[in-house]
Formats: C-alpha cells, sequence, structure tokens
C-alpha cells in the first residue's frame, strides 16, 4: 500500500518540478519496487520485463510519427491552409469552430498530430488581431481539437487511446471490448463539446485588441507564408497523399492496428515518392524526434504497472480502500479523478497516465462494483484530465508553438490557464455523470 501512495507522491512532486517526464516515472517505479521489499537490481528487472506490455502502441505511435512528418512533407497541409484562408471571411464564430474542426482531424483523418500548427496558425496571427479575436479562444479550439477526438473516435491518436485503456483493463482481470469505448467515453466527451461553446460564445466572446505587433519580422514572415499557400495547387503528391491517408485509416478500421495502418500509409507514401527514399533517414529521424519520447513514456509507464502488481501493493491498497470508502460509488470516482488529474497534469500525457491508473484503479472499481462501461469512463476521464492546462502537453504546446510566433502570447497565462479551465472543469463533471450512469 505504502509502496503506491509514496511512488505516486514522489512521481507528481518530481513532475511539478519539472523534472523530465521518463526520469519521473523511472524514479517512481524504483522506488515502489524498494519500498515493496525487492532489491534496486529486481525492480530494475520487473520495470525492464513489463515494458513489453505497451510494445504495439509504442511501435504505433511512432510510425505514425513518422507518417504525420511524410505528409507534412507532401505539403497538403499548405494546401488545406490555402482553402481555409479561402472560406475564413465570416464571423468570429465560424473560425474559432473551423480551427477545432481542422484540429480534430489532425488526430484521426490526417494524423499530423501538432506539426500542421506552425504551418496554419502563424499566417493568420494578423487576421485574428485585424478581426480582434481572442487568442485564449484560439488556443482553446486548438486544444479541443488535439484532445477531445481521441477521446470519443475510435481512429488514428483515438483508436491507440481506447486499445490501451481495453489493454490494462484486460490485464487486471476486467474484459471490454475496444469497440465499446466510444459508448463509454461519450459523456466526458460531451464535457468537453460544453468547454469548447463556453470558451468561444461565453467567455472569450468579447473583442480583444492587441496592439501593434511588437515583431515586425515574424510577423512579416507570416504573411509571406500566406501569400506563398495563396500558390499552392493541388498536385500529384497530394492525391497520393490522400490515397495514403485513406489506405491508413481503412487497415486500422479493418485489423483494429494503428501499427500496421501506419505502416501501410508510411509505405505508400515512399512508393508513390511522396517520401523520397533519398530523404528517408531524415523523415524518420524527424518523426522518431517528435514521438519517439511518447513511446517511451508508454514503455516505462507500462514497467511501473507492473512492479506495483509484482510487488502485491496493489490488492493491499484496493483491500485498504474498500475498507475506508466503504463500498461508495461516488467517492471511489472521485479519488480516481483527482489522482488522475494530479499525475496528467504533472507528466503531460494521457495516453502514459492510463496504464499507471489502471493498475491500481481497475481493481477498485471491481471491488465497489463498478461495471466495466463505468469503469472504463472513469480511466479514460482520469487519464484524459490535466492533459489539457499541463504546460508539458502537446496539447498546449502545440497552440502555443503558432500562437506566439509573434511573440505576444504567454504559455500559462493564454493557452494553460484557458485550456485547464474549460476542459477539465468539465471532464471532471461529466466524467462522475458518467460513472453514476453507466
Amino acid at each position: 500500500m505504502y509502496a503506491i501512495i509514496v511512488s505516486v507522491i514522489l512521481l507528481i512532486i518530481l513532475s511539478m518540478l519539472r523534472v523530465n517526464v521518463l526520469l519521473s516515472i523511472l524514479l517512481a517505479a524504483l522506488s515502489a519496487g524498494l519500498i515493496g521489499g525487492v532489491s534496486l537490481l529486481e525492480s530494475m528487472q520487473m520495470l525492464i520485463g513489463g515494458m513489453g506490455g505497451q510494445a504495439e502502441n509504442a511501435l504505433s505511435v511512432v510510425l505514425l510519427g513518422i507518417f504525420a512528418v511524410m505528409i507534412k512533407h507532401s505539403g497538403i497541409t499548405g494546401l488545406l491552409l490555402k482553402k481555409m484562408l479561402n472560406f475564413m471571411k465570416g464571423k468570429r464564430g465560424f473560425i474559432l469552430l473551423a480551427i477545432a474542426g481542422i484540429s480534430s482531424l489532425s488526430q484521426n483523418l490526417v494524423p499530423v498530430h501538432i506539426a500542421f500548427i506552425p504551418i496554419l496558425i502563424p499566417p493568420l496571427l494578423h487576421l485574428f488581431d485585424r478581426m480582434k479575436i481572442d487568442r485564449r479562444a484560439v488556443a482553446t479550439a486548438l486544444t479541443f481539437g488535439l484532445k477531445a477526438p481521441y477521446i470519443i473516435i475510435p481512429a488514428g491518436y483515438g483508436l491507440m487511446f481506447h486499445q490501451i485503456i481495453a489493454t490494462e483493463m484486460k490485464n487486471y482481470g476486467m474484459n471490454i471490448a475496444v469497440s465499446q469505448l466510444p459508448i463509454a467515453l461519450l459523456i466526458p466527451g460531451l464535457g468537453m463539446v460544453v468547454g469548447l461553446l463556453i470558451a468561444i460564445f461565453i467567455t472569450y466572446r468579447k473583442d480583444r485588441d492587441m496592439g501593434p505587433s511588437k515583431d515586425l519580422g515574424n510577423l512579416t514572415a507570416s504573411m509571406e507564408i500566406s501569400a506563398t499557400a495563396e500558390d499552392i495547387h493541388f498536385n500529384k503528391q497530394h492525391l497520393i497523399t490522400i490515397i495514403a491517408i485513406i489506405l491508413s485509416l481503412g487497415i486500422q478500421i479493418f485489423t483494429h492496428s494503428l501499427a500496421i495502418g501506419a505502416l501501410v500509409g508510411v509505405l505508400a507514401m515512399f512508393i508513390g515518392r511522396v517520401a523520397p527514399f533519398t530523404k528517408g533517414d531524415e523523415l524518420v529521424d524527424d518523426g522518431m524526434k517528435m514521438m519517439g519520447g511518447i513511446a517511451f513514456v508508454f514503455l516505462v509507464a507500462a514497467g511501473y504497472a507492473t512492479i506495483l502488481k509484482e510487488t502485491g501493493s496493489i490488492d493491499v491498497l484496493v483491500e485498504n480502500t474498500s475498507f475506508i470508502i466503504g463500498g461508495s460509488k461516488f467517492m471511489t470516482a472521485l479519488i480516481i479523478l483527482l489522482v488522475g488529474l494530479l499525475i496528467t497534469m504533472g507528466i503531460g500525457t494521457s495516453f502514459g497516465t492510463i496504464p499507471i491508473l489502471a493498475a491500481v484503479y481497475v481493481p477498485l472499481c471491481m471491488a465497489v462494483g463498478f461495471s466495466p462501461l463505468a469503469t472504463a469512463a472513469l480511466i479514460g476521464t482520469a487519464s484524459a484530465l490535466g492533459d489539457a492546462g499541463s504546460p508539458a502537453s502537446d496539447s498546449t504546446i502545440g497552440p502555443t508553438l503558432g500562437l506566439n510566433a509573434d511573440g505576444r502570447h504567454h504559455h500559462i497565462w493564454d493557452t494553460c490557464v484557458p485550456t485547464f479551465i474549460h476542459y477539465n472543469i468539465p471532464l471532471f463533471i461529466f466524467g462522475l455523470i458518467a460513472a453514476v450512469v453507466l
């Protein structure tokens, strides 16, 4: 019991102190082994042995990163920018909803993750300022698209998210089909929709005058990028890229394997010469840099969960916690969501949080009497909580990367705080509702 409590507290403290996420999880895992009564060497062996449980997902995220870089290399994102600029002549709400929609596509239909933001957003800063659009609203729109789709939609990153939840639940004795995850996470996902609408039409509906640009050089560069986008026309490379995306998505849906789907997409890009063989090393390296860190977080988190399981700490904690809360489903859900919020806020990745939470809370949910759907909703919501608002999360770093191109967007106050308020609060509330009704 103490092994879990101390190691999770250590993980949270190290994460909040901005210690690298891999080192934080690794130190927390080894401390859990030592407190659980095994030596440092045995703890490391347990961790390494347990890393294989997330091997498929680690491979999937790396291949998806490579595929995303190749899609960006094809230039189709520039074409998308051109089309978007042509349509962005309506009202403020329409523009923000359009940005949220484009961002949502980056997680499933065109799985480029955050790679589209530096291309799409900087050329639009001049438009935002001219229309006096609050950049905090743009940040919440972008974060919605980077987060909500993987919670609800079982494709691309969403398929990976759902597979990890289903796999980890099965590892601890509770079976649920991947096809049931969208049902389980629909209610929490609706909470994010509510948060988006509140941000766009209530919180940030008023004009925000940014004043004159502090960095005319960057702003001019952004306008030049916009002008270049206007010269982009649909070509053979774009057609092959679309075919590769359709093939990848179709394989994912048919085989339920994100790794195979991403690999097919990568091969199609090579065969179609969209990604030249001479640039293969460069493109693969860029993909590894973008997603390799997340892949290793998956692996180490799975090893951490194995240590907690093998030392018997989980069984003791479940027994004692069940006694304290007295079988209350509401209190159990509240504790699960609070711990999930703290951990994910620290490490900045919902995907890497799932193995840690599942190891502790699936047995507890079984003891209290939660259904598989309610358990999946709790684990999914708890792991997603904190991703929006975490300074270390791609969901906040990506929007800041684009919106701060002219040096006038603050990462914490203009991205992290707005996204935390508008997404973590409704996620928490709707997660509790899902636990009660499912």
